[in-house]
């Protein structure tokens, strides 16, 4: 939520800066986002007369102006502006400053052949506003020369995260009721006269729906002229994000922001008949104030009349009964609608607005009079008109809820001791009632529905005392050796993560959430994706099947900004639903190489780019940290539809449990995530691990170095193309386990004295003695063991 400094005065006595009112907030749990001045960015703008204006020699729409900045030296400057003319005092940008709407920088230049020394700047290059039909205009008393910043004068404006549970925060005074009770000024009350009316309101007003609007009150003004609002009304909607339309509609704009109090205002002359809140009809249709047509449902709550509906109630108001510069006569709503059916009916209808997000966390029930009287008493000063009187209908679900509260416990349950007038002061500014002695009677204000129970007091209490007044209390050790209280899971995951790193990937985090294109494209057959009912934007609409998504998106921009090699690594959980719509969180390690593997130089030649093998490395690098038994993982194909079939493959614990998959990614895959450079990714299965036996965990085994030294002896053997080098190395590693400690291939050579269809693998096997040297015998008997190994897949030994 936005709102200007000047604003805020308006409901809070303060002599406060912005910076001590920002820090204040954040205390009070109201998260500061930003704090923005419009005029630190027209520093280096000034206020100029015109002094004359002639037509461009080069150009019908450009006219040559001469302007005056007070120092008696005027100013050549180019200008399309149709309103530019001698006599007009302006805003000039000279050379150096930075237009703000655009982030130009001003500078001396020729246009068409004649210098200009500056730009006269229009409202919306100025940031100030959407005019831009030709330049600022100021009043003749304007002080020329002067800074344009000085003149507009200092109005920060605070952007402030409101959490869901404050909706009495949702307008400018709730705002300002904090910060009194936090003792930066004094809460300024609402002071509006009640308005009886003229004459009886001539439009029935009933509530047909008592569930969904329990009450609805109304009035109509006649004889209003709509046009423009005042520019004070038009500047506090502006600092807010808002754009000023019409009086109407910033009025009630201006009574939504500033109360919280969302209202409406129906063209009397578009209606037909009694107005009702009533249960859509099904099929109903309405056009909303955005442009769009709606299929109402028959559980939703409508605003209608004769015709037929007019408003998603509580929600947008409808095309066909908003106000125009021909408005004369409207009939003002000011209702009271249920939280929940508001946040089901827009959730249905993926349909938000300000008045949404007011109804569905709670607005006062008790402020129905209150706002109503506010809106009037503006439209008849800004709009003129005659007032009728006020229809009510149904009645707003006031209830007096009251919390017997203990002022110890804000000792016991915040940790800190608070004197009990100060939390009875507390309470009283926040808008609460107390009474009693010892165990107090707190009167919970309508404004506050999120007051439960003495807790919520508690929170209260010590958010406005000060947070950073609880004292830093250690809790109590047992004796000796602390218990480790991080579980085997958040062990492996710091390992894994600090493993990663170490190997020079950079940490990524991404959304849990994707776009649902992205997401569908890793997808697992068996896990259908699970898309929610309402994302936060049509761009986090799925949760993620996988961590890669996320990090290929990540890759994808930063090879736009012409990074030359990547190196990321996520860990984090994907989300499978499983049948029935069952549904589970399941850890994962994901790494993407992506470019350069190696820089070009004058040593290693060309640069080489990532590869499956780069993939591959990491795969088992990140395994082992992990404790799996690489030395018995098989490699197997079928890494997944993402992956290019020849150069990747999945690191299996038998046949059917995948450990990771690795290697380079499909043409398809990269065009749907456009990348155009190698890539290489990596995907742990963390869930899948074999669990560590023992109770010793991740400890290392005790050293022991062998007796004797190792003995070491090439193979070569002839073999099928198509069977895998890592199932011979493991053929031979099963040869003899007692005394082959290692093998690995060395060579792969295919071409002259190697028949047709065949290779030459050449693995290198180390052996261990134990208790004595091998002699002949020995050797001999292992390696035919070794060779009758390779026989069973087809290898013979070569000569």
């Amino acid at each position: 939520m936005k709102f200007a400094l000047s604003w805020l005065k308006r409901h809070l006595d303060t002599t406060a800066d912005a910076g001590t009112i920002a820090r204040a907030l954040t205390a009070l749990g109201l998260e500061i986002e930003g704090v923005s001045d419009a005029s630190a960015a027209l520093a280096a703008f000034r206020i100029a007369r015109v002094v004359t204006a002639e037509r461009h020699p080069q150009a019908d729409k450009l006219q040559v102006l001469s302007v005056d900045l007070g120092d008696g030296a005027p100013l050549q400057v180019v200008c399309g502006a149709p309103n530019a003319r001698a006599g007009l005092i302006g805003v000039l940008g000279v050379p150096g400053a930075v237009v703000p709407a655009n982030g130009m920088e001003l500078r001396k230049s020729a246009i068409r052949g004649v210098e200009s020394n500056g730009m006269m700047c229009s409202t919306r290059e100025l940031g100030l506003g959407d005019e831009h039909d030709g330049i600022i205009e100021l009043p003749a008393d304007a002080p020329v020369g002067a800074t344009f910043a000085d003149y507009l004068g200092s109005d920060p404006v605070f952007d402030v995260a409101i959490t869901p549970n404050r909706p009495d925060c949702m307008g400018v005074h709730g705002i300002a009721r904090d910060l009194a009770a936090a003792g930066l000024g004094v809460l300024r009350p609402i002071e509006v006269a009640h308005s009886e009316g003229s004459f009886p309101c001539p439009v029935e007003v009933r509530t047909d729906d008592l569930q969904g609007c329990p009450a609805f009150h109304g009035r109509v003004i006649r004889g209003l002229r709509n046009g423009p609002s005042p520019q004070w009304l038009q500047d506090a909607l502006k600092s807010a994000g808002q754009r000023p339309i019409s009086a109407l509609v910033d009025i009630t704009n201006y009574v939504m922001l500033g109360y919280g109090r969302p209202a409406h205002a129906y063209d009397l002359a578009r209606l037909s008949g009694a107005v009702v809140a009533r249960k859509a009809r099904d099929g109903e249709t309405v056009v909303a104030l955005n442009g769009r047509e709606y299929t109402m449902q028959p559980w939703m709550t409508v605003i209608a009349d004769d015709a037929g509906v007019h408003d998603v109630a509580g929600i947008m108001g409808g095309e066909h009964s908003g106000c125009s510069d021909a408005t004369t006569d409207v009939l003002l709503e000011v209702a009271y609608f249920d939280p929940q059916s508001i946040a089901r009916t827009g959730q249905a209808l993926a349909l938000t607005s300000d008045a949404r997000g007011r109804f569905e966390r709670g607005v006062d029930p008790g402020f129905l009079d209150t706002g109503l009287d506010l809106l009037t008493a503006l439209i008849l000063d800004i709009c003129g008109g005659e007032a009728s009187h006020v229809v009510r209908a149904g009645t707003p679900p006031v209830a007096d809820r009251l919390v017997a509260y203990d002022p110890a416990l804000a000792a016991r349950l915040g940790g800190v001791d608070v004197a009990q007038d100060e939390q009875r002061r507390i309470l009283a500014a926040l808008g609460f009632g107390v009474s009693g002695e010892g165990l107090w009677r707190v009167a919970v204000p309508g404004w506050r529905p999120d007051i439960d129970g003495a807790a919520d007091i508690v929170e209260e209490v010590i958010r406005v005392h000060g947070l950073d007044q609880v004292p830093s209390t250690p809790l109590p050790r047992a004796a000796g050796v602390a218990r480790p209280t991080a579980t085997p899971a958040q062990m492996l995951e710091r390992r894994l993560r600090r493993a990663a790193a170490a190997r020079g990937h950079h940490e990524a985090v991404t959304w849990s959430f994707l776009p649902e294109a992205q997401a569908a494209h890793f997808a697992d057959p068996d896990h259908p994706l699970w898309v929610l009912a309402n994302p936060i934007s049509e761009d986090l609409k799925a949760m993620r099947p996988s961590l890669l998504p996320g990090l290929l998106m990540a890759t994808r921009r930063n090879l736009d900004r012409g990074t030359a090699s990547i190196r990321l690594f996520e860990l984090g959980r994907r989300y499978l639903r499983g049948p029935g719509g069952s549904s589970a969180e399941a850890p994962s390690l994901a790494v993407v190489l992506a470019g350069e593997r190696v820089q070009r130089g004058w040593a290693s030649g060309k640069a080489a780019m990532v590869d499956a093998f780069d993939a591959k490395a990491e795969a088992l690098a990140l395994l082992a940290e992990a404790g799996a038994p690489i030395d018995n993982l098989m490699v197997m194909g079928d890494a997944g539809a993402q992956f290019h079939p020849g150069q990747s493959a999945t690191l299996r614990l038998g046949p059917k449990t995948v450990l990771a998959r690795f290697g380079m990614l499909h043409p398809a895959t990269m065009k749907a995530f456009d990348l155009s450079a190698p890539v290489a990714v990596v995907e742990l299965f963390l869930d899948r691990l074999p669990a560590k036996k023992g109770p010793g965990g991740f400890a290392r085994t005790a050293y022991a170095p062998p007796p004797l030294q190792a003995v070491t002896r090439d193979f070569a053997f002839l073999i099928g193309q198509d069977r895998a080098a890592g199932d011979v190395v493991r053929a031979v590693r099963g040869a003899d386990k007692g005394n082959i400690v290692a093998a690995r291939v060395f060579d792969d050579f295919r071409g002259a004295g190697v028949p047709e269809g065949q290779r030459s693998l050449a693995i290198e096997v180390t052996l261990q003695p134990l208790d004595k040297s091998y002699d002949e015998a020995a050797l001999k008997a292992i390696a035919d063991r070794i060779v009758a190994a390779v026989a069973k897949l087809g290898g013979t030994l070569r000569g």
